[in-house]
């Protein structure tokens, strides 16, 4: 019979051989050619899931995953010590995701996100549809990364402010401050989406941003 002190002895030591996401990063940049694999395969499945999100189809994750796994092993350095390694990862795959739009004008690869853009005028208009969605795409790949990130994890990927907060590994109210900024920025930038009959009195063209 196993002694039960003995079991929960056995388990703890596995867990503290494990090593975190922050020593395998060390581990790779000190060498060891197996550790950037590791983490790798630890956060696949998470990091699949993020460029789905911010692709409009599986060819483009697929793509924008590898690109940023690359990054990442090219650039671990650039990693910092207050962070987490899968927020940095999610990052720079939502980055990646993201400057593929603006290197293919041809076909959409973000959705929509949930700013308060006005109809299209003739909603079955395909074509029209495809521009605003490509306008869409460019303005978001002009804002500034901090920003980019926030609206992305908020308005396309859907979290809300405290698990983007989490995921970005920054607080709340920045989360709050960066979704703030980035929508006002885009508004102004899709401006020329908005029907001439809705420009407010003051001829200012900003679109009103949902919060």
């Amino acid at each position: 019979m196993t002694d039960a002190g003995t079991g929960a002895d056995t388990t703890a030591s596995s867990a503290a051989r494990t090593p975190t996401d922050e020593q395998l990063l060390a581990a790779h940049l000190g060498g060891d050619p197996r550790a950037f694999g590791h983490l790798v395969r630890r956060h696949q499945n998470y990091l699949w899931a993020v460029a789905r999100r911010s692709s409009h189809n599986a060819e483009d994750a697929s793509d924008a995953l590898q690109e940023a796994l690359l990054k990442a092993h090219r650039n671990a350095a650039t990693f910092r010590a207050d962070a987490q390694v899968r927020s940095w990862l999610h990052r720079i795959v939502v980055n990646c995701a993201l400057d593929r739009v603006r290197h293919n004008t041809l076909r959409h690869t973000v959705p929509i996100p949930e700013f308060d853009i006005p109809a299209l005028a003739d909603p079955r208009d395909a074509t029209a549809e495809i521009d605003t969605r490509l306008a869409v795409d460019r303005a978001l790949a002009t804002l500034p990364a901090d920003q980019r990130e926030a609206v992305v994890a908020v308005d396309v990927e859907g979290y809300s402010v405290t698990d983007a907060a989490a995921i970005l590994g920054v607080p709340t109210g920045t989360i709050k401050s960066r979704c703030a900024r980035g929508r006002a920025k885009l508004a102004v930038a899709l401006g020329h989406l908005r029907e001439p009959d809705d420009v407010p009195p003051g001829g200012n063209p900003s679109i009103p941003v949902g919060v």
